[in-house]
């Protein structure tokens, strides 16, 4: 059984086809990639996945649940969490506040018991608060912890956006370009990052990503797509070295013989 399934998903844009029968398997455990030029179909994936589009046809399956026309925010309370190409924080609010929204799914009181701030809201801000701060610790983040997002190089403000994520205890992780915008040492700190996340968390990772070199450092397994379709999947190298994927990424007369 796959823990994550993607079976043979399509849907198109004004008559072009964005997804074309795709699909694809995601094991407990790894970290998954998928590659492919502009206009490939990468984010299309997660906005599927997320609900902001309904699928034409195929499917996404969570651990053999149909999650394909679940509302939106459902979505998280199924375990699944992602950041996006372009930062989605609150940027007037503090790192930790930010943290602590992301607990959200994990609340369970109405606006009677929030506004009494009974005991049982007490304890659930107290869990919260703490959840936050390990994963400060964990991403380094406790000189920032107190500052306004604003105020934060665009680096921090990845990492702040990636802490954000595993403060809701996802089991599956959807990174959309984590690595854009970031210099040679924060995607060096990123990768180890994500290691650690697979392997001290146990969180799975759906990764979209363009930086090969990042690809190679932290996928399990690539998946290569082309205008909508999938090239090929497997183990990085394998798929990096494919031909119709060179091809894809340098244009035909530029692949070497």
């Amino acid at each position: 059984m796959a823990f994550f399934k993607a079976e043979d998903v399509s849907i198109a844009f004004g008559g072009l086809r964005a997804l074309n029968e795709v699909g694809f398997n995601v094991n407990q455990g790894e970290i998954f990639s998928i590659i492919g030029p502009n206009g490939a179909g990468k984010t299309t994936i997660f906005n599927c996945i997320n609900r902001f589009y309904d699928l034409e046809e195929g499917a996404f399956y969570l651990k053999d649940q149909n999650i394909s026309k679940i509302k939106p925010h459902d979505v998280a309370d199924r375990g699944i969490a992602r950041t996006f190409q372009n930062i989605e924080l609150f940027k007037n609010m503090t790192v930790l506040d930010n943290l602590i929204l992301g607990r959200h799914r994990h609340r369970r009181s109405n606006l009677i018991a929030e506004t009494l701030f009974i005991k049982s809201v007490q304890k659930q801000e107290i869990e919260s608060r703490k959840k936050a701060e390990e994963i400060i610790d964990f991403l380094d983040l406790e000189a920032y912890r107190d500052q306004r997002v604003i105020n934060l190089p665009y680096g921090v403000q990845k990492t702040v956006e990636l802490a954000r994520a595993l403060s809701m205890e996802p089991q599956l992780l959807l990174l959309d370009e984590p690595s854009s915008g970031l210099n040679v040492e924060e995607t060096e700190d990123l990768s180890f990052w994500l290691m650690d996340i697979k392997e001290e968390l146990g969180i799975t990772i759906l990764l979209v990503e363009h930086n090969m070199r990042f690809v190679l450092q932290v996928s399990d397994t690539v998946l290569a797509l082309d205008f909508g379709q999938v090239i090929t999947q497997g183990r990085p190298k394998e798929v990096l070295n494919h031909p119709e994927v060179m091809k894809a990424y340098l244009g035909e007369k530029n692949v070497p013989a």
